[in-house]
């Protein structure tokens, strides 16, 4: 196919934006000039941002300037004189800057359409470029950050081109020198082999009947190393006198795909004359594991050693680092020895990736909050009717994460002690009203907004997570201050005290031994905040449910998984404002896999709620807020 191309800026040509006649194998090429006042057609996204024409002939472009301040990601818009370019006969956007800053600035491009935001109608890639040096990004239509599927752009309807850096504490400047539309229609990114997922068959990475090409999979940094024949066994010599020396042993291609396994045991015995003392860890995306040492091995003896992707130290305000791992994107499994006053030899056996035994649960769980005080029940909704008890739950609410969905009563089924949330292909109304917007896509949906709030205590509830790809089912808390305040939306403000506490937020591309927890506040817009783990790993219990907790008193945050803690924070900002609590199932989510309707339908199953109140913390505003359902409320299911 013949490469096209639409150069949108450029500063050489003395005439206005005019097509130039193309040969007959080409398509027409349009060319925008940079002539005066073409920096009045760029549009600051805020008043730290200025935009104004080089006039350096031998710089040509358009000068970005960002000051310091509070915006997020500074930058600017570029529109299409008529409403809209048409850009259907290419393939992709490139922009071509010059960083003219003194440090180091990350620029990212955005390819719009006209849409809704919280529906992401845009196509979006970064570029980090050093100070004074040139660097291109590039937007492939239909891809983002890193070159991942996303929205399915109109590329016959572009409506915006926005360029924007991140907030910084330094001033930043660029100058914008091209954006070129290029590429054939429906163009696709080459495959990067970094992209690439290796799934371990039954989780053996070395050994037992597993081959591995040593020449791209064995990275010995110097060190004698042998790959025994028939076994794969390998060997590893450390000389004496050498420190922190390892071999790493790494996929052939791409990173191991490792979602349905929490650790990785490998075998290894002492096959030489002095004691060894082996380390190993394992490497991802994300950062490594900890480092696990076993008990020295004396000659001729063998071990098992059992590196989990849990860290030792939780996520914590103070002195935690928590985990790094990436269980989706696994780059090596790194062998090490310590002892370095001798030689020593590592015979490495098997390397396999597999889930631990499964865990006894703690005896408090379910029955009390994890700490010592004088605790009363609050709550306690155990879903052993037919119906859900609306003096406590709405079914209905608005939908501000997935417009392809929409909330329906005839989701949220109650039966057998427990309520699903069930999510599946079947056209409605948003509410079951038909006033309202239709989709394609039916959920449940459970908040306690206006009928049951409380401020502080012990929150908890038991889920069985659902697996289609593309679902995002949620557990969270938003303020609710009450009908004294306004409407909704400041009622829910995140700012002025209030938080978003997300306490169990998965993204089922994640498998299911892996979620997201977060805290969100000083509202949405510029001044929003967040901090919390997107690698919250858990071991489903033998029914298949994980269990999630947040102890919340003034000033302090703890955040359980199966009754052990996973994330704490202490600060005076923390929310102190009564919070009402939601389950949701979207679609969608940040890092997620496209829907599959034919896994569909699943479910998002609560087998209970239960919420305690320490006595010295109780006030007023806890409890039930709203009178006894209507008639017409009592017909969900």
């Amino acid at each position: 196919m013949k490469r096209s191309t639409i150069l949108l800026i450029v500063g050489l040509l003395p005439f206005a934006c005019q097509p130039i006649p193309a040969a007959a194998d080409a398509l027409p090429i349009l060319v925008l000039v940079l002539k005066d006042g073409v920096e009045k057609q760029f549009v600051p996204t805020s008043d730290q941002v200025t935009a104004t024409r080089s006039t350096d002939p031998a710089a040509p472009g358009v000068a970005i300037s960002i000051q310091p301040g509070k915006e997020s990601y500074p930058g600017v818009n570029l529109k299409p004189a008529g409403g809209k370019w048409d850009l259907s006969k290419y393939g992709h956007v490139d922009a071509r800057l010059v960083n003219t800053g003194q440090k180091p600035i990350s620029v990212s491009l955005r390819v719009d359409n006209a849409g809704d935001w919280h529906d992401s109608p845009w196509s979006t890639e970064s570029v980090g470029i050093q100070p004074g040096a040139t660097g291109t990004v590039t937007v492939i239509f239909g891809y983002s950050y890193g070159r991942k599927p996303s929205f399915p752009l109109k590329t016959d309807a572009v409506v915006n081109i926005l360029m924007f850096a991140m907030k910084s504490d330094a001033a930043q400047s660029f100058r914008i020198e091209s954006i070129t539309a290029a590429g054939p229609a429906g163009e696709a990114p080459p495959v990067d082999p970094e992209s690439i997922r290796i799934k371990p068959k039954d989780g053996v990475i070395l050994g037992k009947g597993s081959a591995i090409d040593a020449a791209k999979q064995i990275d010995a940094h110097g060190l004698p190393v042998s790959l025994a024949a028939g076994t794969q066994a390998l060997t590893v010599t450390f000389p004496a006198g050498k420190a922190n020396q390892s071999v790493t042993l790494k996929p052939p291609v791409g990173r191991w795909d490792l979602r349905d396994c929490l650790e990785v045991r490998v075998d290894v015995s002492n096959v030489g004359a002095t004691p060894v003392t082996p380390r190993i860890r394992v490497e991802s995306n994300g950062g490594p594991s900890d480092w696990v040492t076993a008990d020295p091995l004396p000659p001729e003896t063998n071990s098992e050693i059992v590196v989990p992707f849990i860290s030792g130290t939780i996520w914590d305000s103070k002195n935690g680092t928590g985990n790094h791992v990436l269980n989706d994107t696994v780059s090596a499994i790194t062998i090490s020895a310590a002892d370095a006053n001798v030689e020593r030899k590592l015979l490495v056996e098997a390397v396999v990736a597999d889930m631990p035994p499964t865990p006894n649960l703690p005896d408090w769980l379910g029955k009390r909050p994890p700490v010592e005080g004088d605790w009363v029940k609050t709550l306690d909704d155990e879903f052993d009717g037919s119906t859900i008890d609306l003096t406590k739950w709405n079914v209905y609410g608005e939908n501000y994460w997935d417009k392809n969905s929409h909330f329906s009563k005839d989701e949220v089924i109650v039966g057998d002690g427990v309520a699903r949330l069930r999510y599946e292909k079947k056209t409605g109304h948003h509410n079951d009203d038909p006033k309202r917007p239709e989709s394609a896509y039916a959920a449940g949906f459970l908040e306690g907004y206006g009928k049951w709030v409380q401020r502080y205590g012990y929150f908890e509830a038991r889920m069985k997570l659902p697996t289609a790809p593309g679902l995002w089912p949620a557990f969270w808390m938003m303020p609710d201050r009450g009908v004294d305040v306004g409407p909704q939306w400041k009622r829910q403000d995140t700012g002025n005290g209030g938080m978003e506490f997300d306490i169990l937020e998965h993204l089922t591309r994640w498998g299911h031994n892996r979620y997201n927890i977060a805290m969100h506040y000083d509202g949405y817009g510029k001044d929003h905040k967040s901090l919390g783990s997107d690698r919250i790993y858990f071991q489903p219990d033998k029914d298949g449910y994980v269990t999630a907790g947040l102890l919340w008193t003034p000033g302090s945050v703890t955040y359980y998984a199966n009754g052990k803690a996973v994330l704490h924070w202490e600060s005076p900002r923390i929310s102190n404002v009564p919070e009402d609590m939601m389950f949701t199932l979207p679609q969608g989510g940040w890092d997620n896999n496209a829907i599959e309707d034919k896994k569909l339908p699943d479910d998002f199953i609560i087998d209970y709620v239960r919420v305690w109140q320490r006595k010295d913390l109780a006030s007023d505003v806890d409890g039930p807020k709203a009178p006894a359902p209507t008639a017409a409320q009592t017909t969900a299911k």
